[in-house]
């Protein structure tokens, strides 16, 4: 057993209760499944719905971190092709199947309870930079997101993921370049690239409900199937604040290409946005998929 395996199934693990979100927990309260499931109308929770559904279980938040300088890159892609390779039911926007890439930075990953005194148990792996591809689904009435594959610059991290979460982790070598204007990356794997540039709108907009940027954005439960066996976690964090970018680029994505995989040839670009990312969020500790 490893040191994170035993941290994220503490029993008596505390919750941090203040964080730079600037916002305090509400009261915690049983939230029964099915008031969030129902196969026959998918519900997508909200980011409060999500943060009660966390608040209701003992010791489920086992990690602490802050997503920053996040790249959201959007594709439709044939669903039938894809359902073809992701082991849930695809959740579909208005009938059309999309994957994402998401490049960010985490930073100050550290366990939920103890504070400053137990940060140094994930220093080595707190801060990294991250791209993974994901799409979305939906299992029993239960929506979120599916990774496919993840690349990230942290070769502990790519140790650790799939044996703990379940995460498809692989290493790449991540180069990211983000100021107040302008987003840049470039991301080479065994196999190919993923590179982009493009221009910051100023304008910072919250996704409004039954969009189809909150069809993308507001997802909070992970699923997973890396690992032993598929695997779910859930997440919490302040609804995104995203703006669009400008005069977007998608100059190489070979790395697409390497899974071979015929989704891939239907993949067309749907969209792009950036985020300053959150603080504070809520990572949950795995639990297998039923």
């Amino acid at each position: 057993m490893t040191i994170l395996h035993d941290l994220y199934r503490h029993p008596n693990a505390k919750r941090r209760r203040v964080g730079r979100s600037g916002e305090r927990p509400t009261q915690p309260g049983y939230v029964s499944d099915p008031t969030l499931l129902d196969p026959g109308d998918p519900h997508r929770p909200t980011s409060q719905e999500a943060r009660v559904a966390m608040e209701g279980r003992v010791a489920e938040t086992a990690f602490l971190a802050d997503w920053t300088d996040m790249v959201f890159i959007h594709f439709e892609v044939d669903p039938d092709e894809l359902q073809r390779v992701v082991p849930f039911s695809l959740d579909l926007f208005e009938g059309k199947a999309y994957v994402s890439l998401v490049a960010f930075t985490m930073n100050r990953m550290r366990p939920a309870f103890g504070g400053k005194a137990t940060e140094w148990i994930t220093k080595p792996i707190a801060t990294h930079q991250f791209l993974n591809l994901r799409t979305y689904v939906n299992h029993h009435g239960r929506t979120g997101i599916f990774f496919m594959k993840e690349w990230l610059n942290e070769r502990l991290a790519v140790m650790l993921g799939p044996k703990t979460f379940g995460l498809p982790y692989h290493y790449a070598k991540v180069d990211y370049l983000n100021d107040e204007t302008h987003c840049a990356g470039r991301v080479v794997g065994e196999n190919g690239e993923v590179a982009y540039d493009g221009r910051k709108a100023d304008y910072l907009t919250q996704a409004l409900p039954g969009t189809r940027d909150a069809f993308f954005l507001e997802r909070y439960t992970a699923f997973t199937n890396a690992g032993r066996r598929p695997q779910f976690f859930r997440v919490w964090h302040q609804p995104w604040k995203v703006g669009a970018i400008n005069g977007f680029t998608l100059k190489s994505k070979t790395l697409l290409g390497s899974f071979r995989e015929r989704w891939t040839e239907t993949a067309k670009l749907a969209g792009a946005h950036w985020s300053p990312g959150v603080f504070d969020v809520w990572m949950g500790r795995p639990h297998a998929v039923g």
